[in-house]
């Protein structure tokens, strides 16, 4: 028993127990393992979470005098135990939100926020537009029609499974978040533009083992985040981008170029272009070597 609680610490795997719908997710997971290992040893998480259980709150908490939150996801297995306890607090508020994942940060963590500010300031918190700066990165697989004719669906779902694996790692080993593959290609999001510029270079390096080709665009500009999605013009532009760009090409707006200047990467002066969708004409630069 103790060597699985010590090989579930130590590898993130209790996120299959706190947030099962998520325990897909290998960097969480990764990370969660290595949170883990930072705060304590796994004998001694191991002998904390025994005396845990093992202390009994109910009669402390009649005498709780300050005002008291209990705010927790319905779907968990002890729910109604919670429930229960607030009902020993004098004047606790109760919360129940929907969802069953333990870990408060997983999953749609905004209404859980929003109650503990409204308990905390007394109102409910002003919603707007959450809005950023970043360097959106789109690629996308060259002839992906042809090849997917040639090889055949198997074939085909195994080598996007490995194009996205390799995309994946490229984008977090240049510190930029994967917002989701796009069926042949991903879309990922950087606050650099110059590590964005060469994760695009790095994945298509990488993908050549696989006997594919890949394009690449880019656009930095102020975007909008909608969940684990984000949306705007920049992201739009982007897409066009890349879609201008040939086999093993990635380019670039004059934004992204102006942005880098000074970092030792080259540029090609591909023309300006009308982008579909998008006002006026742009100037598209290929990264040169």
């Amino acid at each position: 028993m103790l060597e699985r609680v010590r090989r579930r610490w130590v590898t993130g795997e209790t996120l299959d127990q706190v947030a099962p719908s998520v325990a897909g997710d290998a960097r969480l997971r990764r990370w969660l393992g290595r949170s883990h290992r930072l705060v304590c040893t796994a004998d001694e998480m191991y002998w904390r979470t025994e005396a845990a259980l093992a202390m009994v709150m109910r009669p402390a908490l009649g005498s709780i005098q300050s005002p008291t939150l209990f705010v927790y996801r319905q779907g968990l297995r002890n729910a109604a135990l919670i429930a229960d306890d607030a009902q020993h607090v004098r004047g606790a508020k109760v919360v129940e939100l929907p969802g069953e994942l333990f870990l408060f940060f997983a999953g749609d963590s905004g209404p859980m926020l929003d109650a503990i500010e409204e308990f905390l300031t007394g109102k409910l918190p002003a919603h707007h537009s959450d809005r950023v700066l970043a360097t959106v990165l789109y690629t996308d697989i060259v002839g992906s029609t042809e090849f997917m004719a040639q090889v055949g669906d198997r074939r085909w779902k195994e080598l996007l499974a490995d194009h996205d694996a390799l995309a994946e790692a490229e984008v977090e080993r240049f510190r930029g978040r994967t917002v989701k593959s796009t069926g042949d290609g991903v879309l990922a999001t950087f606050d650099g533009p110059g590590r964005a510029i060469r994760c695009g270079c790095a994945i298509w390096d990488a993908v050549r083992s696989l006997g594919t080709d890949v394009r690449a665009g880019l656009h930095s500009g102020e975007i909008e985040l909608r969940g684990d999605d984000v949306a705007g013009m920049a992201v739009h532009i982007g897409a066009r981008v890349s879609a201008l760009a040939g086999a093993g090409e990635v380019f670039v707006s004059s934004t992204v170029k102006d942005l880098v200047a000074g970092s030792g990467i080259d540029f090609e002066d591909r023309g300006e272009h009308e982008l579909k969708g998008v006002p006026g004409s742009w100037r598209i630069y290929a990264v040169a070597g």
